[in-house]
């Protein structure tokens, strides 16, 4: 009867979570940019020429944020990710990530917009609105199940 190491399950137990996190986090990032990519031209086309951009942008971050809190209850059960606000709030933090590499790209892509002219924009009060929706957007997976393991 031989020994024989079986490395492949334990080199393979700490990647799952990770990979949890990234699927879960990628899956947060994909349902709520999808979100912003249905409103931005309502918002871009028809409210910001008859409102301004200031109170376009008001009238928009209350859809997002229902966005917001339905994908961070749906992407950790969709992707069966386990932990507690921890885990939670490291989802929104690469969330984030993933959304400012997508807003910047769509910048140079859609747009047109230089780097400069992007991060000129969170200067101005709707781009105020716009930091505070992003730091929103990387809390909103601990705030949900911070209210859940409370209920």
């Amino acid at each position: 009867m031989t020994d024989a190491p079986t490395s492949e399950p334990v080199a393979a137990a700490p990647a799952a979570p990770r990979r949890r996190l990234l699927a879960a986090a990628a899956l947060y990032f994909v349902i709520v940019f999808g979100a912003g990519l249905l409103m931005g031209p309502i918002r871009v086309l028809w409210l910001e020429p008859v409102l301004g951009p200031f109170f376009s942008v008001l009238c928009e971050t209350p859809f997002l944020i229902l966005a917001m809190w339905i994908a961070a209850g749906v992407a950790p059960r969709a992707t069966r990710l386990q932990g507690g606000v921890g885990v939670r709030l490291a989802l929104g933090l690469l969330a984030l990530v993933f959304q400012l590499t997508a807003d910047v790209a769509v910048g140079f892509g859609l747009r047109g917009l230089v780097l400069q002219a992007q991060l000129a924009y969170f200067a101005t009060p709707a781009g105020w609105l716009y930091v505070i929706s992003l730091a929103l957007f990387a809390l909103m997976p601990a705030l949900v199940s911070w209210r859940r393991t409370r209920a």
